[in-house]
């Protein structure tokens, strides 16, 4: 297939490399013109992996890359900037979502905002880093087109990167979305030294509240013990180049979410994700404590506050 990625960030720069060693022609399409020449002529992405050989793969602006001539085009761009982007992209080819959040204007799942075209999502425990190295990972495909899903599963499953399909698509993109902001909390854990225990119950009770907001929102429960409910959190909640995990960490020792963000230098999803998803949570009357905690520390509250008010919720059923 042509291939036409959009966004050279980490997450893109891995999906290009798995899209290259499957054989596909690849054109990795950046916001900035400077980033795309840098990555033309170090034949590397030197803001996120200057160690990984990148020959093979095209590299120039979105303005410029050949988007009505793909037979595909990746998507992977922070939240806030989706709606926008697809916006603008020539040409009637199917989209494959990489991003994982909500809209922050208007709260909608990012597929709904494509429009003229199929549209199917990925989602997964997928660490970029990893994926560059060539270490095992699997993911997930889901959309409203099943024939679009299979034909892109087919396109890029590999011995080290191995893709399921399900049409559960509103499920997939809300674990997606939801996982980032569990992952802020647990990051916060690790901040406060809590522990293992505190840590596993607070992803445990993070995986149930994911789960009544997006069966309310028409999901299926099975999708939260799969690649994109359980699979997921976990890999967000733990790994060690986690960026929501990171952001909840830097947080609980100090900084402000702005400081966070500037420390890790890349998009914190689960920081525009959080207020989005409390708000969706109020509206459709769903008790989301652990999102609703997130957001007052963003806005202030002392973490151990949080803790405290977290623990001393009324004893309950689970």
């Amino acid at each position: 297939m042509r291939v036409t990625v959009i966004g050279g960030g980490s997450w893109g720069t891995a999906f290009s490399v798995v899209l290259r060693d499957r054989g596909h022609e690849v054109t990795l399409a950046c916001r900035d013109p400077e980033h795309a020449a840098a990555i033309v002529e170090s034949r590397c992405n030197p803001r996120y992996f200057p160690h990984i050989d990148l020959t093979g793969i095209a590299a120039t602006t979105i303005e410029e890359a050949p988007i009505t001539t793909a037979n595909l085009a990746v998507v992977a761009v922070p939240s806030a900037a989706f709606g926008a982007t697809v916006a603008m992209l020539p040409g009637r080819c199917p989209i494959l979502s990489l991003t994982k959040g909500l809209d922050p204007v208007t709260g909608k799942r990012l597929s709904t905002l494509v429009t003229d075209r199929p549209v199917v999502v990925l989602s997964g425990p997928n660490i970029a880093e990893e994926i560059t190295r060539g270490l095992p990972a699997a993911a997930v495909i889901a959309g409203v087109d099943h024939a679009l899903a299979v034909q892109i599963q087919l396109a890029i499953t590999s011995p080290t990167f191995r893709v399921y399909v399900n049409d559960d698509v509103v499920g997939v993109e809300l674990c997606a979305a939801a996982k980032n902001v569990i992952a802020l909390a647990a990051g916060g854990a690790d901040g406060l030294g809590l522990g293992d225990n505190a840590k596993a119950a607070l992803v445990a009770r993070g995986l149930a509240e994911m789960s009544r907001f997006a069966e309310e929102s028409g999901a299926r429960p099975e999708t939260f013990a799969g690649l994109a409910g359980m699979g997921d959190l976990i890999v967000t909640c733990w790994s060690k180049s986690g960026r929501n995990r990171r952001a909840g960490e830097l947080i609980a020792q100090g900084a402000t979410p702005d400081e966070a963000r500037a420390q890790i230098g890349m998009v914190v999803e689960g920081l525009t994700t959080a207020p989005v998803l409390r708000d969706l949570s109020r509206s459709l009357e769903i008790e989301m404590p652990i999102t609703e905690g997130v957001c007052s520390v963003l806005d202030g509250v002392p973490l151990t506050e949080l803790v405290a008010t977290l623990m001393q919720r009324d004893p309950t059923s689970e």
